[in-house]
């Protein structure tokens, strides 16, 4: 079969192949506009229509990105029970509804609290049914991104039978998902900004309802692919059955531990590792029919499920290290938009850039390094040592660009509050700190660059290590990271404002360069316990080839 015929395929009528592509980014490219439109800037509209405190602004919005990034794992395991179309379809309407909500505060003034008077210290806060139309709204929004993000790359990609238009498909579907991005970040941000936020969430309902259309009217082109279930019930088998068993003594036969469909033939011993998890596989009397049914699935899993829930429990404490690399980001993220918020962001006469448009560099960054690393850094890296540089090495990194870039924040915020009391702007709301935005863009870029290494790098990695039924968890385990990491910033924020007086709601008064430092010194702690965790495992398998990992970052 030639390459143009691959993409036709055979199992649903001959559905399927580049005639759904169309359908399908369009579909996707709808409904990411719309989601980073609304959720990118919220912490500056919770601010400014809603009355909340800067810091409590900040903490609700790392909150509502960590859902973002734990439902669409939650979204793929249901897609694999209930199929891709029907979880799409389902989330995109939820989508909608949840922007519609968001829609009606700004478009009607009693949903909303009354505007601070300029130069007031008090402001009158939203009303408990103000805050729950608005937080429904937020939830359901979020809740249709968790069905769509991951499981749209996934019915992508089933439409095709070649692997290499597959991953062109996922060449576009990334490029697609950052083009979007940066759109949103600041097309519809400068929208919100300065014309109306009505308008700026309008444009984003229109765009979502738009793409839950294009993907509709693609609905007769689709290949449907019949669900196999989710891979995690066979981990919760194993841990379910391990419970079960685990006063039985383990025994040396090969013959007495169950292997599945393969039963009968040649196998290999369960292995010593994790050695207590073994009698979850070995057979006990009841365990199978005289046919050799499984009579109690949840008493008795295969060989092979123990074996995988042992590589991923195998790989946790290196995912683990991942969570205090993010969190960083994560604080300097919410902390870098307050910032702007009380900077000069003239860019030229006329113009000023939203405080969430400069997030938008770290993308920047990111998407040209991953050239710069693709085509420069990794071509000379193998001229000169040989090999490829290995996932560990992508990490740690990204680990060291990470921490230069709080660095460079640190030193950045001690120069901003030098201007502030230089000046005198200590407790005059609203003042405007005289030092331009730009400031803020080295240690953005720093991250950004940091992102182009560790984050294609930890996907590398647990592609690698995953067993074959967990592939596809590969980028869940990233996500998931992501998600717990906004948890974990929030937390960490929390404890910092209840015991020192660094993170008061006017930052101009406050000491968040040493807030910054905390997460130097955080960062380095965890970059030697990641050392350790590298140095300590050992890799089952060979490294793939990089080049066609591609992986969301943060801020999508």
């Amino acid at each position: 079969m030639g390459d143009s015929e691959a993409g036709k395929l055979n199992h649903s009528g001959g559905r399927g192949g580049w005639i759904t592509f169309f359908f399908i980014t369009g579909s996707f490219a709808g409904s990411t506009v719309a989601a980073s439109g609304w959720s990118g800037n919220l912490i500056v509209y919770l601010i400014d229509e809603f009355n909340i405190k800067s810091i409590d602004a900040a903490q609700i919005s790392n909150v509502v990105n960590g859902c973002i990034s734990l439902f669409p794992v939650i979204g793929a395991i249901i897609a694999d029970s209930l199929g891709c179309f029907s979880v799409i379809a389902t989330s995109l309407c939820i989508s909608s509804l949840g922007i519609l909500l968001i829609c009606l505060n700004t478009f009607f003034t009693s949903l909303r609290p009354p505007p601070c008077q300029t130069g007031s210290a008090t402001c009158e806060g939203a009303t408990g049914l103000q805050l729950t139309i608005l937080f429904t709204g937020i939830t359901l929004a979020s809740l249709g991104i968790g069905g769509t993000r991951y499981t749209t790359a996934t019915m992508g990609a089933n439409q095709f039978d070649n692997p290499k238009q597959q991953d062109i498909f996922f060449n576009w579907y990334f490029f697609t998902m950052y083009t979007a991005s940066i759109v949103s970040g600041t097309v519809i941000v400068y929208v919100q900004d300065s014309v109306s936020w009505a308008w700026g969430f309008g444009i984003c309902l229109i765009c979502n309802t738009v793409g839950f259309g294009i993907f509709l009217f693609g609905k007769r082109f689709y290949r449907y692919l019949k669900p196999q279930g989710s891979p995690f019930i066979g981990i919760a088998r194993v841990v379910v059955a391990a419970v079960h068993k685990r006063k039985e003594f383990l025994s040396s036969k090969i013959e007495d531990y169950y292997y599945g469909e393969t039963e009968g033939k040649p196998h290999l011993f369960p292995s010593e590792n994790l050695r207590f998890l073994n009698c979850a596989a070995m057979k006990a009397e009841g365990d199978l029919t005289s046919d050799g049914v499984v009579a109690k699935p949840w008493r008795l899993c295969t060989v092979q499920q123990l074996e995988d829930f042992k590589s991923v429990i195998r790989i946790l404490p290196l995912w683990s290290t991942t969570l205090l690399l993010a969190a960083p980001i994560v604080v300097m993220y919410a902390m870098v938009i307050l910032q702007a918020l009380v900077m000069d962001r003239q860019l030229f006469h006329g113009f000023k850039i939203p405080p969430a448009s400069v997030l938008v560099i770290v993308l920047l960054s990111t998407a040209i390094f991953l050239s710069v690393i693709d085509r420069v850094l990794f071509p000379i890296w193998l001229k000169v040592t040989g090999h490829c540089p290995t996932p560990f090495q992508r990490i740690g990194t990204g680990h060291v660009f990470n921490i230069l870039g709080m660095a460079i924040a640190a030193l950045v915020e001690a120069k901003r509050l030098g201007v502030v009391k230089s000046h005198h702007l200590q407790n005059q709301k609203d003042a405007v700190v005289p030092m331009l935005s730009l400031w803020l863009f080295p240690q953005l870029i720093a991250v950004g660059v940091g992102e182009a290494f560790h984050f294609p790098g930890q996907v590398a990695l647990y592609y690698q290590e995953f067993p074959v039924s967990l592939k596809n968890t590969a980028t869940a385990m990233v996500a998931m990271m992501i998600g717990v990491s906004y948890y974990v910033g929030t937390a960490v924020i929390d404890v910092v404002r209840r015991n020192s007086s660094w993170l008061p709601d006017d930052i101009n008064v406050g000491r968040l360069d040493n807030m910054y430092w905390l997460m130097v010194v955080l960062g380095v702690v965890n970059f030697g316990c990641y050392l350790v965790c590298t140095k300590l495992y050992k890799l089952q398998k060979h490294v793939p080839d990089d080049d066609d990992i591609k992986v969301p970052t943060l801020e999508q």
